[in-house]
């Protein structure tokens, strides 16, 4: 009986981590046939560094103001399959791009097109839409362009805030992508 090869995730992050977290989880748990090989930040405080030593995986901390070749270099060390942004606060070059061609994903607040970019909870309550919702997906040259892996919808209740909203959406986020990942993983997704 043969052992499948789990997909290496590299995962770039800039803050709390909470989708790492779910990540990790889900590859603990064997949800996944994925292994994070490595966290990298651009954000030496980042609490997801935090995260990341208490599952003893590798963590590297870039330069924040000119952090590609540091990662591209340490993405080749670790054999990364697949780039995962989660909460990765810099938008990549181009060029970065080309250099992993269809093998970086991100999660994004709405239910894209919709409401790309930054603050796009408070988008979402400012238009006074009824449904919003999380999306990962394919990452390309554009902010928030790539083509759409999985969505997952939320309603935005009339007494919502900010804050309940965004918390409403991320638990979606968590649900979501592992799964992309997991597509990914087995091959049923391909970009």
């Amino acid at each position: 009986m043969s052992v499948s090869k789990k997909l290496k995730l590299g995962i770039l992050v800039s803050g709390r981590g909470s989708n790492l977290q779910a990540i990790i989880d889900a590859c603990e748990k064997n949800k996944i046939d994925a292994e994070v090989s490595v966290v990298i930040s651009n954000n030496p405080g980042a609490f997801a560094m935090e995260r990341a030593k208490k599952h003893n995986i590798p963590i590297e901390v870039v330069d924040a103001k000119n952090p590609e070749p540091e990662i591209l270099q340490t993405l080749g060390k670790y054999r990364v399959d697949l780039v995962c942004l989660a909460g990765f606060m810099k938008i990549l070059s181009p060029a970065f791009v080309k250099a992993y061609p269809a093998k970086i994903i991100n999660i994004h607040p709405a239910l894209l097109p919709a409401f790309p970019g930054l603050h796009a909870q408070k988008q979402a309550l400012d238009a006074g839409v009824k449904m919003t919702g999380a999306t990962v997906h394919f990452v390309d040259e554009g902010c928030d362009t790539g083509p759409i892996i999985l969505q997952k919808s939320v309603p935005v209740l009339e007494n919502d805030s900010l804050e309940s909203l965004t918390q409403r959406i991320l638990e979606a986020e968590h649900e979501i992508y592992p799964q992309a990942i997991q597509r990914i993983a087995t091959g049923s997704l391909k970009f």
